[in-house]
């Protein structure tokens, strides 16, 4: 006898398609606490992502520690000043921006290296054991991602950062990891947003048409 799926009662969950779409970098951050449960909430929802061969090698470090954060900040910033800021400033703007807009951001991001210490909550994702290679990101990003959802969806601001792994055995040894350890990128959280710029919202991207490249068979992509 064949079971039949019965249709699902509404969910009272936020719509995920409205979480994706609305999920943007929030680089203004309140210094208020985060309370313990929604750190764990956040941490569920990075363990539940697919990992290579489902081995889950990943850790994460909750820091809190407002000498590590000051200490791994001044490196961020100085990757920041001496690095990001120029090339990003020289160049273009980003796809589905303007100029002015465009702008808006980098004002943004300054402010996220100058004041990244006074995050209330930084979660740095780690791969455990062995050299990172090109594909490990594919075993820890997708953690990352849930978890930014997570905090969208629990209405808090969080915003991926990287640019502290340009002085990586610095920070290493300012976050106390081990060896075995290779932080792949962190995660900064905190309260709702400070300014009008940095408010839950579609973040300007160009569309998905501008991105894909379709191959059928018989059929050359001339695009």
């Amino acid at each position: 006898m064949t079971e039949r799926l019965m249709p699902q009662e509404p969910s009272s969950t936020p719509d995920l398609f409205e979480i994706i779409r609305t999920t943007r970098s929030m680089r203004r951050l309140k210094s208020d606490p985060v309370p313990n449960e929604l750190i764990r909430e956040i941490l569920e929802a990075g363990v539940c992502a697919p990992s290579g061969g489902n081995m889950q090698r990943w850790r994460f470090l909750v820091i809190r520690d407002a000498s590590i954060k000051q200490t791994v900040g001044a490196y961020y910033k100085r990757a920041w000043d001496e690095q990001v800021s120029p090339r990003y400033r020289a160049g273009e703007p980003a796809p589905g921006m303007d100029r002015d807009r465009f702008l808006r951001l980098l004002d943004a991001a300054e402010y996220l290296a100058a004041h990244i210490h006074e995050a209330p909550v930084w979660i740095v994702p780690c791969l455990e054991g062995g050299t990172p290679t090109r594909t490990s990101g594919s075993s820890i990003y997708p953690a990352v991602q849930n978890m930014l959802l997570a905090a969208r969806t629990l209405g808090l601001g969080a915003t991926l950062t990287t640019l502290y792994l340009n002085f990586e055995k610095e920070v290493e040894a300012a976050l106390g990891s081990a060896a075995s350890l290779s932080p792949m990128s962190s995660t900064k959280t905190g309260g709702a947003s400070l300014t009008a710029i940095d408010r839950h919202g579609q973040p300007a991207t160009a569309p998905a048409s501008g991105h894909d490249r379709e191959k059928q068979s018989g059929r050359r992509d001339s695009r």
